[in-house]
C-alpha cells in the first residue's frame, strides 16, 4: 500500500512487546504492505525517535504512528500528549493499537486527540486484519495535510 502520491509510508510501532511486534512485522508481510516499518521499544525511544535523537538522528518523519499504551520508561498516554501538543508532529495521526478495551483508556485516547482507537485482536487472523484495515484507511483512504 502507498500514499495517493505513490510512495510507500513511515510507520512507526512504538510497542514494548516482542511477539505484538512480531505479529505487527507478519502483518505487513502478510498483507502485503510495502511501508516502512520502524519500530520503537518503549516511550522514551519513540521520543527520540520522533526528536531524531541519538541513534535516531537520522530516521524519517513518520506518517503514521502505532501507540501502545502501557510502555515503559515514557507511558503511552503521555507520550500521545507530547505528540498532539508539538506543534511540529501533531499532525502526524496517532491510532492507538493496545490490549486495552478500558472505556477509560478509550476516553482518555480520543481527549488526547488520538485519530482512532484500535482493541488488539487475541487472534492472530483477526490481527492480521485489523493491521491491514488500519493502513487501508489511513494511507488509500484518509487525505490529510503535507506537514
Amino acid at each position: 500500500m502507498t500514499s495517493d502520491e505513490g510512495r510507500a509510508i513511515d510507520v512507526l510501532l512504538i510497542e514494548d512487546d516482542p511477539g505484538d511486534e512480531l505479529i505487527t512485522r507478519e502483518a505487513f508481510e502478510h498483507n502485503k504492505i510495502k511501508n516502512t516499518l520502524h519500530v520503537a521499544h518503549d516511550g522514551q525511544e519513540g521520543l527520540d525517535f520522533l526528536y531524531r535523537r541519538g541513534q535516531y538522528a537520522d530516521a524519517p518523519r513518520p506518517d503514521l504512528i502505532l501507540l501502545d499504551l502501557n510502555l515503559p520508561k515514557y507511558d503511552g498516554r503521555q507520550l500521545l500528549e507530547k505528540i498532539k501538543g508539538d506543534a511540529d508532529l501533531s499532525l502526524i495521526p496517532v491510532v492507538v493499537l493496545t490490549t486495552s478495551s478500558a472505556e477509560e483508556d478509550i476516553l482518555r485516547s480520543y481527549k488526547l486527540h488520538a485519530n482512532a482507537y484500535v482493541t488488539k485482536p487475541v487472534d492472530l487472523d483477526q490481527f492480521m486484519n485489523a493491521v491491514r484495515q488500519i493502513d487501508e484507511f489511513f494511507v488509500q483512504v484518509v487525505r490529510l495535510p503535507q506537514p
